[in-house]
């Protein structure tokens, strides 16, 4: 996570810290200030704004700032790496108490609602407590159109298809109005991608939730961020959560098997003989579907990984013995069973899938102190079997990035 660029007011202790990223907010500042200040009056509170705007928000928040009743901050970030969602974890790491408020900047949260989320999270039994559209009381107008509505729906009941344990508790994961006690996070695993903050917090952590109903207001000024492009990137974001770094691997396999295929059929449509267009289809493949691991899944293991070439040189040498047994059993398939030689490396290549996920987690990314370290701890008691299956479900779950 970059560090923000411009930081404008000194932390100060307090017992609750409210987060709001905002984006060109800023005729909404001094209504939100106001109202947030008299609902927290009494209390020992903090307003941190984490901005991204291109306008003069920063400006407004400073000049607010100056005669508030309460101390407010600004973060201004130039650059806004993982949207709203990273904007929030910036504001939890600069946070001047542990129990941290994340809520919009454009009023659709109403401020008069905090007392009640303190209030929740005093019982003592809940890490979390989210504003919830979907509960009695709870009201949906500000959505606005059915169709917003209906996305709304679809998207909540998704995610929590998606997480049936994480996700039992609530009824709205996809709110950005929520309480959290930071303690309770590690800030450092969070991938956060666009505006589902909630989300990535609840599905990466076993935390206690809560409620309470919220009255979603309807906009005042300034326009929607929501778009195209925010969907694409929730339904990609979501599928990470589930998946991990398999579902990117898988996703770059996929790839790499359709250029595969594409190859086998030009060549063989040339008159190439299917073995070696094979070969030459494994080749291109092999090198491509490498590049993209690099960029894509193990950009995170990189750093305490071995050099780029023995990375490139180790994940080679085993693509190509794996190619090198598959092959022949593609070929054989072709023979005895009399199927396409295309419907025959598809079949092998989905066998060839996991024990190339297998070898890259755990051989071509490893730390390159990780053997050492295995070997001073002794031999271990578990079956081989065991082993793997432990390292499926832990290298298969470890967060991606896109």
């Amino acid at each position: 996570m970059p560090h923000p660029t411009r930081t404008t007011g000194g932390a100060v202790s307090t017992a609750v810290t409210v987060i709001v990223p905002t984006y060109n907010e800023r005729d909404n500042i001094a209504e939100l200030v106001a109202r947030a200040a008299r609902a927290l009056d009494g209390r020992s509170a903090e307003i941190l704004f984490v901005d991204d705007s291109a306008d003069d928000t920063p400006r407004e928040i400073a000049r607010i700032a100056e005669h508030a009743p309460l101390p407010v901050r600004v973060i201004h970030r130039e650059h806004n790496t993982g949207g709203l969602g990273g904007a929030v974890v910036v504001g939890l790491q600069a946070a001047a108490s542990d129990l941290c408020i994340v809520m919009d900047g454009d009023l659709q949260h109403p401020p008069e609602l905090l007392p009640a989320l303190l209030a929740r999270h005093a019982a003592g039994d809940a890490d979390v407590v989210a504003a919830s559209r979907y509960i009695g009381g709870g009201d949906t107008s500000g959505l606005g159109t059915a169709v917003r509505f209906g996305v709304s729906r679809i998207a909540t009941w998704l995610t929590r298809a998606m997480f049936p344990i994480r996700l039992a508790r609530s009824t709205d994961p996809m709110t950005g109005f929520f309480l959290v006690d930071r303690a309770r996070l590690d800030l450092d695993a969070l991938r956060p991608q666009g505006f589902k903050i909630l989300l990535e917090i609840l599905a990466r952590t076993d935390l206690r939730i809560a409620e309470v109903p919220m009255a979603f207001a309807e906009r005042r000024h300034g326009t929607s961020k929501a778009s195209m492009r925010q969907g694409a990137t929730f339904l990609a974001h979501l599928t990470r959560l589930r998946f991990g770094k398999m579902s990117l691997f898988a996703l770059i396999g996929v790839i790499g098997a359709v250029l595969n295929l594409g190859i086998m059929w030009a060549l063989t449509s040339a008159g190439v003989p299917y073995v070696l267009a094979a070969v030459i289809g494994a080749e291109v493949t092999i090198v491509g579907n490498f590049l993209l691991q690099e960029r894509f899944v193990f950009a995170d293991m990189r750093n305490d990984a071995r050099s780029p070439a023995m990375r490139f040189l180790t994940s080679f040498a085993f693509n190509n013995v794996e190619a090198g047994l598959r092959i022949p059993v593609m070929a054989l398939m072709v023979e005895t069973w009399h199927i396409s030689s295309v419907l025959a490396t598809a079949l092998s290549l989905i066998v060839a899938f996991f024990a190339r996920f297998l070898f890259h987690s755990l051989v071509v990314y490893a730390p390159r102190g990780r053997r050492r370290t295995d070997a001073a701890d002794g031999p271990s008691t578990d079956t081989a079997a065991l082993r793997v299956l432990r390292a499926i479900d832990a290298e298969a779950t470890r967060p991606g990035e896109l």
